[in-house]
């Protein structure tokens, strides 16, 4: 499997180089100064996922992945090639968070999506709660990580044009709560927790925490449940 991780991270990164100009310097840094976390991105397309596995190597890099994903032979490949877990929304999670925990510990980053689905428009949606129940669980640091430039890939592949590919990584945090937060409290932690993605964005596609995004700006120390590393 380590060859065939590297063959495939190779061909990638040179893929989507030629159809993208690459700048993805502070999610590689923030990667290699940090060890194994949960990498929380904003999920727009098809095209996010193959740069956080191939860009990250030669770290190892996997991610959470709905399993209806695998029904597709080219998404069934990649998600084997860089194992990948699958998760059945809707149903009890305890099984997939168990093969997470193993990822972690076998110095794995794991990438989840805290949207839970695509953006339509490409803007940072509602982020689910379960990305915050699982890290305290595991008592891991989150490191928030934001893409924008490629939403447009497909209307610049029409104009035979590269897509500027522009990848932003803020500072690692772990989430300071007593107990298990009531859902007054997870929506506060949500708030803040997405606010420190949304302020990596262009105001334009920080959507629901466009607020949050101007409260985290210059705030960091003053966020009531993150303890920022």
């Amino acid at each position: 499997m380590g060859i065939r991780r590297t063959l495939v991270s190779y061909f990638l990164k040179g893929a989507i180089s030629i159809l993208c100009k690459m700048d993805c310097r502070e999610y590689v840094k923030a990667l290699s100064v940090n060890k194994p976390m949960i990498i929380i991105f904003n999920h727009i397309n098809f095209l996010e996922v193959p740069v956080l596995v191939a860009f990250g190597y030669p770290l190892l890099v996997t991610g959470l992945v709905k399993q209806e994903t695998w029904k597709n032979p080219f998404m069934a490949f990649l998600f084997n090639t860089y194992s990948a877990i699958p998760i059945q929304r809707g149903r009890a999670f305890s099984e997939s968070f168990k093969k997470m925990r193993e990822a972690l510990d076998n110095g794995f980053y794991m990438c989840v999506a805290p949207e839970g689905t695509r953006s339509k428009d490409g803007t940072l949606g509602k982020g689910k709660a379960g990305i915050l129940l699982l890290a305290m669980e595991m008592n891991v640091p989150i490191l928030p990580v934001v893409h924008y430039g490629g939403e447009r890939i497909w209307e610049n592949i029409r104009r035979f044009r590269r897509t500027p590919f522009n990848m932003r990584a803020g500072r690692p945090f772990k989430i300071n709560c007593e107990g298990i937060p009531g859902k007054h409290e997870r929506e506060i932690i949500m708030t803040e927790v997405m606010g420190q993605m949304a302020r990596l964005l262009p105001q334009e596609m920080q959507g629901a925490y466009s607020d949050a995004a101007k409260a985290a700006q210059n705030t960091e120390n003053e966020c009531k449940y993150l303890d920022f590393l």
